[in-house]
């Protein structure tokens, strides 16, 4: 029996387009520092096509890590996170709950790149929010609550710790709710 974390394909397509959408928000991060750097670019881009269906799930889920997102070659720690949200979002072919991951990461960097504006976060996560579909929204409420299913990105550990953890629990409880205005 598979995870609970992965969702149907065509689940996993679905979330793979908002997951690239908020990895995109914050890739201006990345390419601040790394102009030359296309490499989440270029993920952000694979997720894109795989949403559209233009991509083999099989072989999207063995080259997913391809290539790297180059956050280990920033210093900036929002650099890193936005590249970080464009590895989660491109992992979304091998398991769903990557999206959370991918939206996670986004939230992040846009918080560390407005360290004196304390809104960031909260704005990032209503925005998402806000760009969710129905039917994204329905896909992310199937996924088992974070730190309650050990077999996936939500399960304990960085996901499921600290600041992400927080953020993620943000998400999954505003997929209920309809007041974010």
């Amino acid at each position: 029996m598979g995870s609970p974390q992965t969702l149907s394909e065509v689940d996993r397509r679905l979330v793979a387009a908002w997951a690239a959408d908020c990895a995109e928000r914050v890739l201006g991060l990345f390419e601040a520092e790394a102009p030359d750097d296309d490499r989440p670019r270029a993920l952000i881009a694979r997720t894109r096509a795989f949403a559209r269906g233009e991509l083999n799930t099989a072989e999207e889920i063995r080259r997913r890590f391809a290539g790297g997102a180059g956050a280990d070659d920033v210093k900036a720690p929002a650099a890193a996170a936005a590249a970080r949200a464009a590895g989660q979002a491109v992992a979304i072919c091998h398991m769903g709950a990557h999206a959370l991951g991918a939206a996670a990461y986004a939230v992040k960097a846009a918080g560390l790149a407005g360290p004196d504006r304390p809104e960031a976060v909260a704005d990032e996560i209503r925005w998402q929010l806000d760009h969710m579909s129905t039917e994204v929204r329905a896909a992310l409420r199937a996924l088992p609550p974070i730190g309650e299913d050990s077999s996936g990105p939500l399960g304990p550990g960085l996901l499921a710790s600290g600041q992400l953890g927080s953020i993620v629990r943000d998400l999954q409880a505003g997929l209920t709710r309809t007041d974010w205005d």
